[in-house]
């Protein structure tokens, strides 16, 4: 917890030689200092903050600013004693010296000098020695603090001082201001200077108002600190809305003044020698093009690619960038570099440029401060073409001659010009350019109920390409896999990847990822039509400022910070050519939505749907009075989302099923599933998701196989469970059986082993041990309870004990009165049996209006009313159960019973060939009730 003004705001540095800073003094603290009030550490209690004392005081003068900081800080925990137990003082020795006054435990009455005693700073030279010393100069001196236990309080007093020739003789500072809810138990801020000196200073929080005082000679500001907790603020206000919690201090008279001292810096004339290497990199631009914008592009992209950046930080103190021909043989630099590289090559091609310093995250807040150098802690181009400005940074990354108008987001700079220059403000723009494009192409044609192939390709450009060029030269298979599944996951959502490729262009500087595979079906049933949401724009807007406080009512609302632009496509492979189906939502977009430039292509043409949205973000404000409208804009348009519909009486999934082995439709489908195990063979994924499909199909066979696989590459009890599920539609019973058992070797306490294990020895003739087993699992209790008593009652009621199974569900439901699946139980017990109807009409009744989801109890309803020979009762029973769960194979088979019954042959063929096809064995389960078609 050290703390020191960090107002300073270099453009990344090179420093000058080592001289007798580079080591620290050990010294009295000055005589302009007045000392912070005394404390008595044995009076400390848990009461008392942990930072005793936070004193920062400076002073001002001659061009050099003097820090000088008092810190004392309890050591309260294990944690903090880890946090203070070394001490870090990073300085720069070529702009001054740190001065250690005073370094102590205090322990109760006694305080231990670690100075006297023997303790000094060591000197760190930090990154890669003298090449990073070349670069910033920073040093770090480290106290590994000897004997500081928890219950001390450990004090360093120190100064730092800083002279910066490339200022002029000009001084800038600021010293940072704890507030509340920060708490100490003396904390000050103390600025001083010469009463002839004319310094401006500034403190940017409500309230703050602190008076020029004189005392020998100098004038004098005093903060008492913490201030008050500040004012809080939207976190989607403009920069210009925040206040900064510092007092800023400056000798600089005006903007214009700031830019005159600093335009000499980047001076260009002689900067590359006719004959030296980075003149010939000027010949050959020129030779390529005569066109200044395409000249300008092609020195952008030299800067940009053949020179790295190196350091972010922006707090050295130095402002002198390195000379062109050192960046270009070095190849590297920080922005001041690469702009002074760029601003030459630009001359020397005769293109009017000058540099400009920006702040990169104080936006249009950069007008509200004082001005001075450390207002900024970036510097790019702007050079002049056509009477209109470019704005090149050499720091970025995959710029070409098509982003070449391009605006960044600074919204505020300063000119560096020999005459001086005011603040000028840059109007943001979309870019030229979408960022990335986005297409999804899904193959559906097989049917809407069944996996889907897909191709999503994901073009990326610029900085993106870039980082996913870089990203991707160096991952592994792994790796790369992982980054491809995560992008194709926040596209179409989780999906199996069988094929996927990464290319790099370096001409257009784009970057390109294919991803093939399969995912779920994305449609789903509502009223009564499958509908698939196409929207990927619209949809993921959230917007939803917050003005409702009287403070914020007039606070407009920032968009985006930076301009940008992106593309999404969708289009979708029809089954049926695409006969019936239905576009609903919004088809285009008004000029503006939502503070962006928001259009949309949408065409059913055959086969293919397709849709396009584009969004540009230029950054934007939305003013606080229209932000009401807005959202309702917004929300009307979340409503009517662009959605894909199916015709009406699409035909029902086993139908589709049906159709797809005749006519081979599941070969896209297949061969999507083979790409995906081929790719990692060794990996069962590949394998329980085309069993899953086998599944879902109804291929027994075929998932059989694929669970062999998986379950020999890495066996688990919950794939024996569901292996053992697939040999009973299969009629191997015994290899169940003994799934079953492997299952639960391996997890011994699954419910779903142990009732499967039940059913299956009960049917193989068992009985007594398989309900001795499942009374045993009751007796048990837990959460599970229930589902064995289910299981209870309804094999009893097989082995035709049919009183025990309703006793046993009575008992659970006297304790359970609401659970709806008991009561569909014992509703579903009394109908197999047929026995006590009336009742189990009521029990079923209830349980529907208890359930999320009654499908199952309508089922069980339906029976009944068969049973009570209420024909049309069952049927509207069990079609409200098929239109809730239209897979529902026993509802199917009823519903073919009765309209055999009733006469209709075709739908009564129709129902019973699904159910076969859902359920090899539904003929046998139904022929133990004494149902027979």
């Amino acid at each position: 917890m050290i703390f020191r003004g960090t107002f300073t705001v270099a453009l990344l540095c090179v420093a000058g030689a080592a001289h007798a800073g580079d080591k620290p003094l050990y010294e009295a603290a000055p005589g302009w200092i007045v000392p912070a009030p005394a404390f008595d550490a044995a009076k400390l209690t848990d009461a008392d903050p942990a930072l005793i004392v936070m004193d920062q005081q400076q002073r001002v003068g001659d061009g050099q600013v003097w820090e000088y900081t008092d810190q004392a800080t309890r050591v309260i925990s294990g944690q903090t004693l880890r946090d203070l137990g070394t001490v870090t003082i990073p300085w720069q020795p070529d702009a001054g010296d740190l001065i250690v006054h005073r370094a102590e435990i205090i322990r109760g009455g006694e305080h231990i000098d670690l100075v006297a005693a023997g303790q000094r700073f060591q000197v760190l030279r930090r990154e890669e020695q003298l090449a990073q010393w070349q670069l910033n100069g920073t040093l770090t001196a480290t106290l590994a603090v000897e004997g500081l236990r928890v219950g001390d309080v450990l004090r360093l007093s120190y100064s730092i001082t800083s002279k910066d020739k490339a200022l002029q003789g000009n001084v800038q500072t600021a010293i940072p201001l704890i507030a509340a809810p920060g708490r100490a138990k003396f904390a000050r801020a103390r600025l001083s200077w010469p009463a002839s000196t004319p310094l401006k200073w500034r403190g940017y929080a409500d309230g703050l108002a602190p008076k020029v005082a004189t005392r020998g000679g100098f004038d004098e500001i005093e903060i008492a600190l913490p201030l008050a907790k500040p004012a809080e603020l939207p976190g989607d206000a403009p920069m210009r809305f925040q206040k900064l919690s510092i007092l800023e201090a400056t000798s600089f008279a005006d903007w214009r003044a700031v830019s005159k001292v600093m335009a000499p810096l980047y001076q260009t004339d002689g900067l590359i020698p006719a004959g030296s290497p980075l003149a010939g990199e000027v010949a050959k631009i020129a030779a390529k093009s005569s066109d200044p914008r395409t000249r300008a592009a092609l020195a952008l992209r030299l800067v940009q690619d053949e020179t790295r950046y190196l350091f972010k930080g922006m707090d050295g103190g130095n402002y002198t960038p390195q000379k062109p021909a050192d960046t270009w043989s070095l190849r590297y630099g920080d922005c001041k570099a690469k702009t002074l590289l760029l601003l030459a090559i630009l001359h020397g091609l005769g293109i009017e440029a000058e540099p400009v310093v920006a702040s990169i995250e104080m936006g249009d807040l950069v007008a509200q401060r004082l001005p001075s150098p450390g207002a900024f802690d970036h510097v790019i181009v702007r050079a002049l073409i056509e009477g209109k400005s470019l704005w090149l940074d050499g720091t970025g990354s995959g710029n070409r001659l098509a982003d070449i108008d391009d605006t960044p987001p600074f919204r505020t700079v300063l000119p560096l010009r020999s005459d001086g220059a005011e603040l000028m403000p840059i109007v943001m723009h979309a870019a030229a350019r979408p960022m990335a494009e986005i297409t999804a192409e899904f193959d559906q044609s097989a049917g809407l109920s069944l996996p889907t192939p897909f191709t999503v390709t994901f073009l990326a450009r610029g900085a993106t390409a870039e980082m996913i060029h870089t990203g991707t030269t160096q991952a592994d298979k792994e790796q790369l896999s992982g980054m491809v599944q995560m992008m194709v996951a926040n596209t179409v959502g989780e999906a199996l990847i069988g094929e996927r490729a990464v290319t790099y262009d370096a001409e257009s500087a784009t970057a390109t990822i294919v991803a093939k595979g399969i995912l779920s079906t994305p449609w789903a049933k509502t009223d009564d039509r499958y509908r698939a949401v196409l929207d990927k724009t619209v949809s993921k807007l959230n917007f939803a400022p917050d003005r409702a406080r009287a403070a914020w009512k007039d606070i407009p609302v920032v968009t985006s910070p930076v301009p940008l632009s992106t593309i999404y496509r969708v289009r979708i492979r029809l089954p049926d050519k695409g006969a019936g189906f239905e576009l609903e939502g919004d088809r285009s977009f008004p000029g503006r939505f939502a503070g962006a430039n928001v259009t949309r292509s949408a065409k059913l043409d055959g086969e293919w749907l397709s849709l396009e949205d584009e969004v540009s973000l230029d950054g934007a404000e939305i003013a606080a009075a229209d932000v009401a409208a807005t959202r309702a804009q917004v929300s009307l348009a979340q409503n009517r989302l662009a959605t894909l519909v199916a015709p009406a009486g699409y035909p029902p999934r086993w139908k589709v099923v049906a159709e797809a082995r005749r006519s081979g439709a599941f070969a896209p489908i297949l061969a999507a599933y083979a790409k995906a195990i081929e790719d990692d063979p060794k990996e069962t994924l590949g394998y329980t998701n085309r069993a899953n499909f086998f599944s879902g199909v109804w291929d027994w066979k075929g998932a059989l196989a694929d669970l062999d696989k998986a379950i020999s590459i890495e066996p688990s009890a919950s794939l024996y469970f569901w292996r053992a599920r697939t040999r009973v539609m299969l009629r191997d019973d015994k290899g169940a059986i003994a799934d079953v058992q492997s299952g639960l070797a391996l997890e011994p306490g699954s419910t779903e082993g142990l009732n499967q294990l039940a059913t299956l020895r009960f049917r193989a003739g068992q009985r007594e041990e398989a309900l001795a087993s499942i009374s045993e699992r009751i007796d048990q209790g837990g959460s599970e309870k229930v589902s064995f008593v289910i299981q209870k009652g309804e094999l009893l009621a097989e082995a035709g004990r049919g009183d025990e199974a309703i006793a046993t569900l009575d008992a659970a439901i006297k304790v359970n009165p609401g659970n709806a699946n008991l009561l569909n139980e014992r509703c579903w017990v009394k109908g197999t049996l047929n026995t006590a109807l009336d009742t189990a009409l009521k029990d079923c009744t209830k349980g529907i209006e208890l359930a999320e989801n009654p499908a199952s109890i309508y089922d069980s309803r339906a029976l009944v009313y068969f049973r009570m020979g209420r024909m049309d009762d069952a049927l509207t029973d069990l079609n409200a159960a098929l239109d809730l769960s239209p897979g529902q194979g026993a509802s199917l088979y009823m519903r073919g019973v009765i309209r055999k019954q009733q006469g209709d042959a075709k739908g009564s063929t129709d129902d019973l060939a699904a159910a076969r096809l859902m359920s090899a064995r539904i003929d046998e389960d139904y022929a133990r009730y004494g149902i027979k078609p």
